[in-house]
């Protein structure tokens, strides 16, 4: 009886895999592109989001879905643009030329801003994490964001400096990024007008290690804290001179500070460090805890702060062609436009006429005996 029982379960295993054999083989390929630094100092950045972006798609195919009739599956066609603005363009005509019917991706503003062009005259609808405000301010009907801008978190952190910290002296160092110097920009605006004097505004480049140079001249003028518009492998260097030349201001940046290897590579020189994100803590959203339990289990690492974000801008364009009943891009382009789903990052996801985000939070962290934690939360 038990040696029966055995061989009906083979059985039945061995028809469930031969189904899903049979579903792959028949199933018509989609090809989506995915585009981020998966080299150089960049690399944790666009892996985080890369793997996100691949669970999305397998969650996709997972429940089989048919359009037009016809059994789907996405599949994606990955690259690495190296957050080189020249390889940016070279890879986006490529993934064009490969056919995808979407795009997700690039990873930074500097690549995102320059390949978008490509990608909407070839009518592709794309989804980057780009939070530059130029990116959806070009006029292209294409362009969609998975994070809030620059414009709405600078002006948040700028404000919270003045206002909950109490700083009136402030220096601003930024990377000539289109992300650092973008949102730079927006903690100047915004910190001027809550009444702090901007005493130095000092530039380095995204590759940068020795700020010494720049950190001597600040030192002069005596910053209660220095603004940091840039990555966390250069943020990291920078608060260990500052206290190696004993500077006393505080550090604050935005999210591609807020990550665990800015800890790393800053090590005691992190604390105090205060950075602004996008959203809530992953705790906090609202399907936060969940993803994070599949994250873990798919890759056996814990999701970063790209994550998820990227997580629902590839369900929003897979839901967007799901209710277009098409993968052509023109057909499922208006769906996505109007799209309005709960979402892991928030209850509503939308976009408003631009492509920008209609919802969205920021939250500040600080470091507290090495480890971020939640400062404020503002909606």
């Amino acid at each position: 009886m038990e040696r029966m029982i055995k061989q009906v379960i083979r059985m039945m295993l061995a028809g469930l895999c031969m189904g899903m054999m049979a579903f792959a083989q028949s199933a018509e390929e989609v090809k989506i592109g995915c585009a981020a630094p998966l080299t150089g100092a960049q690399a944790h950045y666009g892996q985080d989001f890369q793997n996100s972006i691949l669970l999305a798609v397998e969650d996709f195919n997972a429940t089989k879905p048919t359009i037009a009739g016809k059994s789907i599956r996405i599949v994606l066609n990955t690259a690495d643009d190296q957050a080189d603005p020249r390889t940016g363009t070279t890879v986006a005509q490529k993934l064009v030329d490969q056919g995808i019917k979407g795009m997700l991706g690039h990873f930074n503003s500097g690549t995102t801003i320059p390949a978008s062009r490509i990608y909407a005259n070839a009518g592709i609808p794309q989804i980057a994490m780009a939070t530059a405000a130029e990116y959806t301010q070009q006029g292209f009907k294409t362009t969609f964001r998975m994070m809030t801008s620059d414009t709405q978190q600078g002006a948040v952190i700028g404000a919270f400096a003045v206002k909950h910290l109490g700083f009136k002296r402030i220096a601003i160092v930024d990377d000539r990024s289109a992300y650092g110097q973008g949102l730079a920009d927006q903690f100047e605006k915004a910190a001027k007008a809550a009444g702090a004097k901007i005493i130095g505004r000092e530039y380095s480049s995204d590759k940068a290690v020795d700020f010494k140079g720049v950190l001597t001249k600040l030192k002069r003028v005596k910053p209660q804290a220095i603004f940091y518009g840039g990555a966390d492998a250069q943020a990291a260097p920078l608060v260990k001179q500052m206290q190696a030349l004993d500077i006393k201001a505080v550090l604050m940046a935005g999210e591609m500070v807020k990550s665990e290897t800015f800890l790393k590579l800053a090590g005691k020189a992190a604390e105090g460090t205060v950075a602004s994100l996008a959203g809530q803590s992953l705790d906090e959203m609202p399907g936060g805890k969940e993803y994070a339990d599949k994250y873990k289990k798919r890759f056996n690492e814990n999701a970063q702060t790209y994550a998820p974000y990227a997580y629902d801008g590839a369900m929003a364009m897979f839901n967007a062609m799901k209710k277009a009943d098409s993968t052509e891009p023109a057909k499922y382009l208006p769906l996505l436009a109007k799209t309005e789903m709960p979402s892991i990052t928030m209850k509503m996801l939308a976009y408003d006429a631009r492509g920008d985000l209609k919802h969205g939070d920021i939250t500040i962290y600080k470091v507290v005996n090495g480890q971020w934690q939640v400062l404020s939360s503002i909606k």
